[in-house]
């Protein structure tokens, strides 16, 4: 190994330096790793070629450019040496690949079929038992090996495979099946039926049942056949079973040895979940014997045992054989049954389904049997809502109502509605929320019944525990349409004492005092409602009372109702109200007397009176709304329209330019529209009103204007600084 070193002496040649792409040194550069990639093509003319090439072309010439395949010469074997020096070269070829996977049944069976082919069964059949050692539990390999001995007729040989494999794996079928068809390729039809019988030793499943029976059939055992049958369906009691036994005996003829299997299987398979097949099956049998009432009978007892969820077929097959052979009647009830069916799965699958349970009710009802509908209202109303909201119980408390008109008006059992209505009552959680209808419903039936003492209970009881509205409103109709005033003021009193905004209630009570003259009491009562703090409807109750006191002529009292509600709101609708009434005061009564009074010397100046009152209403409603609600423009536009129109109304007694000189004047002007973050990107047009007064003051205005303009630009000019 030469060594080099550095400096002058020694004259030996220098080391050349290392270069950066230099993969001795023990590592490598970016420059050596990196990929060289071909560089692309440019294609310079782009346009599409005259002559275009298919896919199929290329692939055509791509097979026509092909080279031959190379395959190895023929070997001719010409002397038994040279066949020796072939199979011991095979032979060791075939060990070599079993040595190297022992567990690949394939190799062995390639090994065994080409010893077979070299006519060595010895060898043959010696492979496959060393392929047994290995691969016992593989029933291919067994198949193959009995294939093997039965194929060069060693049929002693192939019985002695078989009896091993069955004994070996006795539940793979096919080994049994093989088996048994050699035997009766053989003929040896009791060899056959020896193996039949240690087969259903195993207790197989209903195929080899079915093929040891048609065995015998083949060769005229019917005996035998049926009393296969017999073990068969003591093995297997199935629906499918005992109807391939009876068909068995109906196709000999032999109907009653039929029926009497089809009535075992009823017995014995009632509760079966595949019952429905096996009834359907016995019912076509008595069909095709013309056994109608026993056929109609079955499907009956049939629908009665068979679990609704599983009835679908049963009761199609019901229908088209009612259709067939039964009456109006019966159709109809087959028909009934099928929805009952229907509705039957329905509340099976969701049973707090109101809608369902109600359309099935219905369906009870048309048909009439009471039993029935007062079961299915017992099964519809225990299905009680999950939660105690009342969103959860409207449709729920329909069932309990339905049920108990049921009652009422078709069953006429009004004890029984009466318990309905009870229980309905107590189930209701009235603490959380309760139904005046059903409240209602009862204390009306009681009504119906002539039992007033328990009407009123059940009101009272209504009031005590849940009061509503409603029930107020019903009890009092109900004693007031007998009469019982006393009993009407106690329930108005109660009724105002639970809800005293409620100006229903003091309307109403005021009324019924008004119709029984009271006059002080209703007055009365108006000034307790019109003092009460809050009120729902506080218009229509000052308006009654209004009129109330119009009614009575009482003027001076209603002009002072008018001072105390401008007390309370200034709105324009007051205003208007008060002007007319003091226009129209005193004007009431027949046309004849009309018409005396305005033949009388005083009706000019009590006319007169009349518009100058009502003139001075609209001249406050005006400085009102121009002194201390300047910007309620359009109210103040509306004033003066009515104000106008009551003047033209007074014909030659009105001031119309009294009105004019003060009609403001429509200005279409623009705003801006805000938005969400407080810029104004849109304006809107709006109708504005510029009254008379305020024209002196618009200079003044105009030059504010114009300041706080120059005011914000500079505020905005310095901003921008």
């Amino acid at each position: 190994m030469a060594l080099t070193t550095r400096g002058g002496g020694g004259g030996g040649d220098k080391a050349p330096p290392p270069s950066a792409s230099d993969s001795s040194l023990g590592f490598l550069t970016k420059r050596d790793t990196e990929v060289k990639l071909p560089r692309a093509t440019r294609v310079k003319n782009k346009t599409p070629a005259s002559v275009q090439i298919t896919a199929e072309q290329i692939l055509r010439e791509a097979r026509e450019r092909q080279e031959p395949e190379i395959r190895p010469p023929k070997q001719k074997i010409t002397d038994s040496i040279e066949l020796s020096e072939y199979r011991l070269r095979r032979r060791k070829e075939f060990e070599d690949v079993i040595r190297r996977v022992r567990w690949n049944v394939n190799a062995w069976v390639k090994y065994a079929k080409w010893e077979e082919q070299q006519q060595d069964f010895v060898r043959a059949r010696s492979v496959y038992e060393r392929a047994l050692d290995v691969a016992h539990r593989d029933h291919t390999l067994w198949l193959k090996y009995a294939e093997f001995e039965m194929r060069n007729r060693f049929v002693n040989h192939a019985r002695n495979v078989w009896d091993r494999a069955v004994s070996l794996l006795p539940r793979v079928d096919q080994l049994w099946y093989k088996y048994i068809h050699m035997e009766e390729l053989l003929g040896a039809v009791a060899n056959a039926r020896q193996v039949f019988e240690r087969w259903m030793a195993w207790r197989p499943d209903t195929a080899g049942w079915n093929s040891y029976i048609k065995f015998e059939l083949r060769y005229g055992e019917v005996e035998r056949g049926r009393a296969i049958y017999e073990r068969f369906v003591a093995e297997h009691p199935r629906p499918d079973t005992f109807i391939r036994y009876a068909k068995f005996e109906m196709k000999r003829g032999e109907v009653e040895r039929a029926r009497r299997v089809y009535e075992r299987a009823a017995d014995l398979l009632a509760d079966d979940e595949d019952a429905e097949i096996l009834f359907v099956a016995f019912a076509e049998f008595e069909e095709r014997c013309r056994e109608v009432e026993r056929a109609r009978a079955i499907y009956k007892y049939s629908l009665d045992r068979v679990p609704k969820g599983r009835a679908e077929e049963l009761y199609r097959k019901f229908l088209a054989f009612e259709k067939q052979f039964g009456d109006r009647e019966g159709i109809e009830d087959a028909i009934v049954g099928k929805r009952r069916f229907q509705y039957e799965d329905e509340v099976r699958k969701n049973p707090l389904n109101y809608d369902s349970w109600f359309d099935y009710i219905r369906l009870e009802e048309s048909v009439g049997n009471k039993d029935r509908i007062r079961e299915v209202y017992e099964r519809a109303i225990a299905n009680i809502p999950p939660a105690e909201e009342k969103r959860y119980w409207q449709r729920y408390i329909y069932l309990w109502i339905n049920y108990a008109l049921y009652e009422e008006l078709d069953a006429k059992d009004m004890e029984r509605t009466r318990e309905v209505y009870r229980e309905c009552l107590k189930l209701i959680p009235h603490k959380k929320f309760t139904f005046a209808k059903l409240w209602l419903m009862a204390a009306q039936f009681e009504v119906r019944q002539k039992n007033l003492k328990a009407a009123r209970q059940i009101l009272g009881n209504a009031i005590g525990m849940a009061p509503k509205g409603k029930i107020f409103k019903k009890y009092i109709e109900i004693e007031l349409y007998l009469g019982n005033f006393d009993r009407c003021r106690t329930l108005y009193e109660k009724y105002i004492e639970w809800s005293p905004a409620n100006c229903y209630a003091w309307r109403k009570y005021a009324e019924l005092e008004k119709n029984l003259s009271e006059t002080d009491r209703a007055r009365s009562i108006y000034e307790l409602a019109i003092a009460q703090p809050a009120l729902d409807t506080p218009e229509v109750l000052w308006k009654e009372y209004l009129q109330f006191e119009i009614d009575e002529n009482e003027f001076d009292r209603t002009r002072e109702l008018y001072e105390r509600l401008l007390d309370r709101t200034k709105h324009l609708k007051v205003w208007i109200s008060y002007a007319e009434f003091e226009a129209s005061t005193g004007m009431g009564g027949e046309d004849s007397e009309s018409e005396e009074i305005k033949n009388e010397v005083g009706y000019q100046e009590q006319q007169m009176e009349r518009i100058r009152k009502c003139r001075a209403i609209f001249e406050r409603a005006f400085d009102y709304f121009r002194t201390s609600a300047p910007e309620l423009k359009e109210e103040r536009a509306m004033l003066l329209e009515d104000w106008l129109n009551k003047e033209v109304s007074f014909d030659d007694l009105g001031d119309v330019t009294l009105v004019q000189k003060k009609a403001p004047r429509k200005v279409k002007r623009k705003r801006p529209i805000p938005t969400e973050d407080g810029s104004t990107v849109a304006y809107e047009e709006y109708i504005d009103y510029i009254f008379p007064d305020e024209v002196a003051l618009a200079p003044n205005l105009k030059i504010l204007e114009a300041a706080y303009k120059w005011k914000k630009q500079r505020t905005d000019d310095a901003d921008d600084e």
